[in-house]
């Protein structure tokens, strides 16, 4: 089998199984739905799955190719190749929304290694309100206790509505830093605690002109799935009605 190939099956007819050869591989559905998200780029790809190696990324986005989900097309002066999904990518789409949505309903709790900084910024990168934020530039930093040490500084760069996400300082002012717990910024992030009010009570704290920081919640607009209700009976659904009762409260 070449390396775009399906590596095993389930010996099934079933349309289900025939589907599942292929989005069943780890790492699949999540390199679908970057390229839904309007990743092109394999750099671009490999940010929105970072701790998948470069290598597994070629492979699947070759399986996505031979599969029929994706299309691989040269880039202007022959150097790199842009993806982007294809007819039948695209019908993904809303099957993908749905199971993530089920996933902020359903699935387990995190755990300490699920809490992925690098994923958190290339998130809030692609949900930023840039029509709420000043004209010209605007520099976020981001400083995450609780997270690697190589991994606790990132940057976000909105340039006349453009938003590019750093690894690297990128050399400009910083209009506004954020500094937080890892955990506690994704419990936010993901509506399971109220951005405002661990702002007010200092558990992320901000530095920069008050008017910025009095903005910054209006700029992040929080997880697409942060309206779905947590479902399972857990710490996390505890969190989550707790942040519901103090905003009915409120």
């Amino acid at each position: 089998m070449t390396s775009g190939s399906v590596t095993r099956g389930y010996g099934q007819y079933c349309p289900l199984a025939l589907a599942c050869e292929v989005l069943g591989e780890r790492w699949a559905i999540l390199v679908m739905s970057r390229l839904i998200d309007g990743c092109r780029r394999f750099n671009e790809i490999h940010r929105g799955v970072p701790r998948m190696s470069a290598s597994l990324l070629s492979q699947r986005l070759a399986q996505l190719e031979a599969a029929g989900m994706a299309e691989r097309r040269p880039l202007p002066g022959g150097h790199g190749y842009s993806y982007e999904p294809s007819e039948a990518g695209w019908e993904l789409e809303p099957i993908i929304m749905e199971l993530a949505a089920w996933g902020q309903r359903w699935a387990r709790d995190m755990t300490a290694e699920d809490l992925d900084p690098g994923f958190l910024v290339w998130s809030m990168h692609e949900r930023i309100n840039t029509a709420a934020m000043p004209p010209d530039r605007t520099v976020l930093a981001f400083e995450f206790t609780g997270a690697p040490r190589d991994s606790r500084r990132f940057w976000l760069v909105n340039t006349d509505g453009k938003v590019e996400m750093c690894l690297k300082d990128p050399g400009y002012e910083v209009d506004v830093k954020v500094m937080s717990d890892l955990r506690l910024f994704i419990d936010a992030w993901r509506g399971f605690r109220s951005l405002r009010r661990e702002i007010a009570g200092g558990a992320i704290r901000l530095e920069g002109p008050t008017e910025l920081k009095r903005a910054l919640p209006r700029w992040l607009m929080l997880s697409a799935l942060a309206p779905f209700e947590r479902r399972r009976p857990d710490k996390e659904r505890d969190l989550a009605k707790k942040n519901k009762t103090a905003k009915v409260r409120a």
